[in-house]
């Protein structure tokens, strides 16, 4: 298709050809695709705009924690905004476009935002808006409002169905990877009831794209033998395309399964996607790790992207990020990526291993040790990278690799915090108890045979653990890299909201040496991100600032969502007339007879108005009013609630809270505020009013009417 399609290799389907638009141009793809790596194949890595300088992004991720390549995916009511071309699988006939950019993504006009970017640091909102006070009205507000935000939403109803569904299990497991796989074969052949989920489209986690070796054959192969067994297995329950993305009490889990997100339209019997709530007697997290970037100049440029993410494309899905590819590490991932690229054609130009040692395999690749990238050249793509010792090398693409963070948020969804492990340099989940364990490269268990060994006593709900494949282990070893300092240009913690390096010291002078406070000042961490790649460094970067480690530091508050969850997802069924139950009074069939227009009051359907011809609601209003002080109204209270107060002391505790006595009222007696006898209602309160005719609930005032009134009504309940 291009020179970026590699020959061979790959999961995808070449025999299936894929057409789809990006921002109006045609192109093509193939079954097994998703929208960044069907673009990348195609040459294609400018695919947005960031939000606060409008530079140019690409993808530098393979999957759900992309900040970058975020586009609006369909047309009509369809339509969503901020939608990951990393995850969005390729379908024919899928028309994407990109946002926050004007007018067009190749020339933005709010590129000139670059310029002024001296002043938009950190806090600058806070400083700026604030003088001259009339100035927020007519100027500040709408300036941000117009401003704010990425894409746009529909204004369109969403054709779509959705759905709401419960699950009960003995073991959830969460990720579909090595350590899930053990965990899930474990228990299901124990006979116990397995549910095993995983967000992406098919299921192998790591395994997809890693050269892995397992019982003798390759990672894929033995992955794809395991999840034929279970599929053979009436009480194991594979569910691809389903995100678990809340834990609650008792052990409850909340998913979404994306059904039909695949396609262009959803079949009219079945939903686009299911809200599932899981009850499991236990679960077990094995979502892996995350790999982190390295904060130095220019690591927003198109072409540069995680080292996993690299290989991830050229191992699954056959796309070469560049012709020529620099690798920049401080631990061992990155001499993987620089041999799978090399064993696919591609041409590393070199390593750059921040580390002074290393005993990682370099497959013939020239290492420079010891030396750090300082900024990467290019605008909207990558042209070379110049190191600290002002060396030039020229390149297209670039692959960085700072460490791995454990994915640890579900697990502390209920209060608990991660603790800093210093042997990986990352923050490990908390032990929350025996009813949902952490197993894996999610527990920092960064070697194959650790995971595998890790799934199986997850997996195990009585007795001992099973003896795990034999498998061939890469080594992992890595060395704190957060920041270049040396860097000229902008080194970006958090890519989605333009948070930079030196935000996070400036934050820690005026004061805001608090994570919490810090993340909020800064905005590194919010939005649709959450901190999935540039918290750890933003962490890391405020601990030196401050003078304390990164377990006094510590994490910002993890919370539901971590991946974004349609609001369709969670309404389920429940939309337009089927929001909520409708409920009618006695008398609402007499009442529709007499013409009232109705109006929903909490779940009841009250009168509101009873209009005649030509009248508006005031005119029917004033009408009932005359005529309900002129003879009488009537209101039908059935609909309030009711509370049953019992024992010897009822009275008395009544008498304290509310204004009448109580505690003197006779056995079955109404008390006086309720009964049939007339009452004095002041006069400029609104109140309920019915007519005995038919008259609706009319709010009633007395200056409605230019005559006082010659007799109070009496209120019948």
């Amino acid at each position: 298709m291009t020179s970026f399609r590699l020959d061979k290799g790959g999961l995808i389907d070449r025999t299936t050809r894929l057409n789809f638009s990006f921002d109006g141009k045609p192109f093509a793809g193939h079954a097994g695709d998703t929208l960044a790596s069907a673009l990348i194949a195609s040459g294609v890595h400018l695919m947005g705009r960031s939000f606060k300088y409008h530079r140019p992004r690409g993808a530098v991720t393979a999957g759900a924690a992309e900040p970058n390549a975020l586009v609006e995916l369909r047309e009509g009511g369809r339509q969503e905004a901020n939608t990951r071309a990393t995850v969005i699988e390729l379908y024919d006939g899928l028309t994407a476009k990109s946002q926050n950019r004007w007018p067009s993504l190749n020339f933005d006009v709010g590129a000139v935002n670059s310029l002024a970017s001296s002043i938009f640091v950190a806090g600058f909102y806070y400083k700026t808006f604030m003088w001259p006070k009339r100035f927020w009205e007519k100027i500040y507000e709408p300036l941000i409002r117009r401003a704010a935000g990425l894409g746009h939403a529909s204004k369109e109803p969403d054709p779509d169905k959705y759905e709401k569904a419960y699950a009960h299990c003995d073991l959830l497991v969460i990720g579909s990877g090595p350590t899930g796989l053990m965990a899930a074969l474990t228990a299901a052949r124990a006979g116990a009831r397995v549910i095993l989920a995983d967000e992406g489209a098919a299921l192998g986690g790591s395994l997809l794209f890693e050269r892995e070796e397992i019982g003798g054959v390759s990672g894929l192969d033995w992955a794809q033998g395991a999840f034929a067994e279970l599929a053979s297995l009436s009480n194991v329950t594979l569910m691809p395309r389903t995100t678990v993305f809340g834990w609650y009490d008792d052990n409850i889990f909340g998913a979404v399964e994306r059904v039909n997100d695949h396609v262009a339209a959803p079949s009219p019997y079945e939903p686009r996607q299911r809200y599932w709530r899981i009850i499991a007697k236990k679960a077990v997290l094995a979502a892996g790790a995350e790999e982190r970037p390295v904060a130095m100049g220019g690591n927003d440029i198109p072409g540069v992207m995680l080292a996993s993410a690299m290989r991830n494309y050229a191992n699954r899905y056959a796309a070469a990020a560049g012709k020529s590819v620099v690798v920049f590490t401080a631990n061992d991932s990155g001499y993987r990526t620089a041999r799978d690229l090399k064993a696919h054609g591609v041409h590393v130009e070199v390593i750059i291993d921040a580390r002074p040692e290393s005993k990682a395999e370099a497959a013939g690749v020239p290492v420079l040790r010891g030396r750090l990238i300082a900024d990467v050249k290019g605008r909207k793509g990558v042209t070379g990278v110049q190191l600290t010792d002002h060396t030039q090398i020229a390149c297209d693409a670039v692959a960085m690799s700072g460490g791995w963070s454990p994915i640890v948020n579900l697990a502390c969804h209920r209060g608990a915090r991660p603790r800093w492990d210093e042997s990986i340099l990352g923050f490990v989940p908390p032990d929350v108890g025996p009813a949902f364990v952490v197993a894996g490269s999610a527990a920092g268990s960064m070697l194959l045979s650790q995971c595998l060994a890790d799934g199986a006593r997850a997996g195990t709900l009585k007795g001992k653990a099973p003896a795990v494949p034999k498998c061939r282990d890469e080594a992992y070893a890595a060395a704190p890299l957060w920041w270049v300092k040396e860097s000229q240009g902008k080194a970006f913690i958090d890519y989605q909201n333009d948070a930079t390096a030196k935000d996070l010291p400036l934050a820690a002078r005026e004061g805001y040496r608090d994570i919490e406070l810090a993340k909020r000042y800064t905005t590194t961490g919010m939005a649709t991100d959450q901190g999935k790649l540039g918290n750890i460094n933003a962490i890391a970067i405020l601990a030196e600032a401050t003078g304390r480690s990164m377990d006094e530091v510590s994490t910002t508050t993890f919370r539901p969502y971590y991946t974004p969850v349609a609001f369709g997802a969670l309404a389920g069924p429940f939309h337009g007339h089927h929001f909520q139950p409708v409920r009618k009074t006695p008398l609402h069939d007499w009442a529709h007879e007499l013409g009232a227009v109705f109006v929903e009051t909490g779940l009841w359907m009250r009168s509101s108005w009873f209009p005649r011809d030509g009248e508006d609601w005031l005119a029917a209003a004033s009408r009932e009013v005359l005529a309900t002080r002129n003879g009488v109204g009537l209101c039908d209270v059935s609909t309030l609630g009711k509370i049953d107060v019992q024992g010897k002391d009822a009275g008395a505790f009544l008498d304290k809270l509310y204004c009448n006595t109580f505690s003197t009222l006779g056995r079955e007696r109404t008390p006086a505020r309720f009964s049939t006898s007339s009452i004095a209602i002041p006069s400029r309160r609104w109140r309920w009013a019915r007519r005995a005719t038919g008259s609706c609930c009319a709010r009633t005032a007395s200056s409605m009417t230019t005559e006082p009134p010659r007799a109070w009504p009496r209120i019948i309940t």
